[in-house]
């Protein structure tokens, strides 16, 4: 078993100086931490993996594709491979747990 403490990640994360930390990486997926301060844009292009993202905290929007939809805790949003997508209008400090599969190259 792998257990994981958010604060832990959270402390890591920011130690490193980085808006993103893998923490579990498997043969089928991975899965990181990613921050986005309110005010800030998210500087993502599309990846070569689906993603699965959950919103531990903060508010914000996410345009994937497309589509546009609001997000706060508790959000889950589906990206599938190739798509561009991105958060904005980040109004409370973003902190959204990230799986990817297969695992992030």
């Amino acid at each position: 078993m792998k257990a994981f403490r958010l604060d832990e990640l959270e402390a890591e994360r920011a130690a490193n100086d980085g808006a993103y930390l893998q923490f579990l990486r498997e043969r089928n997926m991975s899965v990181g931490l990613y921050a986005l301060d309110a005010g800030t844009s998210d500087p993502q292009q599309p990846h070569a993996q689906d993603e699965v993202y959950f919103v531990v905290s903060g508010r914000a929007a996410i345009t994937v594709g497309m589509e546009t939809t609001e997000v706060a805790r508790g959000s889950v949003v589906y990206v599938p491979a190739g798509v561009a997508h991105k958060f904005h209008h980040i109004s409370e400090d973003l902190r959204v747990l990230v799986v990817f599969s297969p695992p992030e190259s």
